[in-house]
């Protein structure tokens, strides 16, 4: 059974980012991806979904291939390569694979303009190596078909660092950020 994990982030570069870190992951058998696309929010409020798997290239150049051969029989390779083309992309127009591109762009309507989210359909992972790999990378989880437990380590590998990082804005301690925090250097004096 599959996974649908949906992460809000504050820019494209950074949802693509996080995509490229499952996908080298995916490189390592960490984790077995379905999809994973980023959807933007354009300024105007229609939304622009980044495929890794473009259906309709794919079914040109097959359709280029098997109208080529069906050409050959013909003897007209030319005419047989395009209508092969034609009728291939249509084809892979009309196809879906993956996660449902009117679900993505509902799903994504939520977001504020120039922000993206990134839908990731997850087969399967190793889990504790997977959410080592995207601590501290941020983003607000959206939508998640995970049960309680492992969204909530979700959550929390993503803030991991975030957190962390929150309470020091500068190399100067604030005032009664000492008492604070029982770990720090400056509360131990």
């Amino acid at each position: 059974m599959s996974d649908l994990v949906v992460i809000a982030y504050p820019s494209e570069a950074k949802a693509e980012e996080v995509r490229q870190k499952l996908l080298s992951m995916q490189q390592e058998y960490l984790i077995e991806l379905g999809d994973a696309v980023v959807a933007v929010k354009q300024p105007d409020g229609s939304i622009k979904l980044n495929q890794l798997f473009h259906t309709t290239a794919a079914g040109a150049v097959s359709g280029t291939f098997w109208g080529s051969l069906v050409g050959l029989i013909f003897l007209m390779p030319l005419v047989g390569a395009a209508i092969g083309a034609a009728s291939g992309a249509l084809g892979g127009y009309l196809t879906d694979v993956g996660i449902n591109d009117d679900f993505m762009k509902d799903a994504a309507q939520v977001l504020q303009p120039n922000t993206a989210a990134l839908f990731v359909l997850i087969r399967r992972m190793t889990a504790d190596k997977v959410l080592d790999g995207i601590r501290g990378e941020g983003g607000t989880v959206l939508r998640t078909s995970l049960d309680h437990t492992k969204e909530q380590a979700l959550r929390d590998a993503l803030s991991a660092a975030t957190a962390a990082a929150a309470p020091v804005t500068s190399g100067i301690p604030t005032p009664g950020a000492a008492s604070a925090d029982p770990t720090s250097p400056a509360a131990a004096i």
